[in-house]
């Protein structure tokens, strides 16, 4: 993929939803919740400060995250569906 994302921006590859719920019903697809968690695929260099200085980002590709339900913009490279969204609506690293 040659996709780099600019100042803080991260580019999130959603992971799938939960197939089936915990008592082992299976959900169906119009009754799915939008996924909350996924990989981060790319990193930009990082934010630069009013002052000057480089902000270094604190997540990096690989890192498995949580994010808020409606964060980002859906984005669609090669086919494959993707979140690009700032550093900053990334909740945690899982």
């Amino acid at each position: 993929m040659n996709v780099k994302p600019l100042a803080d921006r991260v580019l999130v590859r959603p992971l799938d939803a939960e197939e089936k719920t915990a008592g082992g019903l299976f959900i169906p697809d119009n009754a799915k919740e939008k996924p909350q968690k996924g990989e981060i695929v790319a990193v930009g260099p990082g934010k630069v400060a009013e002052s000057g200085a480089k902000i270094e980002m604190t997540v990096k590709a690989g890192d498995k995250v949580l994010y808020g339900k409606y964060s980002g913009t859906e984005v669609s490279v090669d086919g494959v569906e993707y979140l690009m969204m700032r550093e900053s609506d990334v909740l945690a690293v899982v």
